[in-house]
């Protein structure tokens, strides 16, 4: 008994873990993408309106406006899309790396964990513990169960009996 038990709550919390810990990492997964996507969208804006406001205030400077307007525009449209090409980069290879990763890493891990480790100590921990509980429990029980239906049994057989032979 101790060993069905055993293996069938094994069962269940390999398969419990593994489904709430799925779930659970998807949505960790995607609030990292999330915070990714809201980071590379802040540092475009930002770099392209630093890049843009700094270049024409330091080469308003020097003569030829139209070539700081040209290097602001060009220089702000490259750093954006590059951000942006580094973040769907990263975010996918992040993502994905860690998704395969971890869901190899736990999947092995749980099965190693809940099959050895709950299998034997549940076996060994129910088997103990039924028999220890079971022999002491029926013990008592016994104990106090006959020796109150004996007198109880006896008081009244005995009166009856001495009553009639009496």
């Amino acid at each position: 008994m101790s060993v069905c038990l055993s293996v069938c709550l094994s069962i269940y919390l390999s398969i419990y873990l593994s489904i709430y810990l799925s779930i659970y990492l998807s949505i960790y997964y995607l609030s990292i993408y999330l915070y990714l996507s809201i980071l590379s969208i802040y540092l475009s804006i930002y770099l392209s309106i630093y890049i843009s406001v700094f270049l024409s205030v330091c080469l308003s400077v020097c003569p030829s406006a139209c070539l700081t307007v040209c290097l602001s525009v060009r220089l702000s449209v490259c750093l954006s899309s590059l951000s942006v090409c580094l973040f769907v980069c990263l975010s996918v290879c992040l993502s994905v790396c860690l998704s395969v990763c971890l869901s190899i890493y736990l999947s092995i891990y749980l099965s190693i964990y809940l099959s050895i480790y709950l299998s034997i100590y549940l076996s060994i921990y129910l088997s103990i513990y039924l028999s220890i509980y079971l022999s002491i429990y029926l013990s008592i029980y016994l104990s106090i169960y006959l020796s109150i239906y004996l007198s109880i049994y006896l008081s009244i057989y005995l009166s009856i009996y001495l009553s009639i032979y009496l």
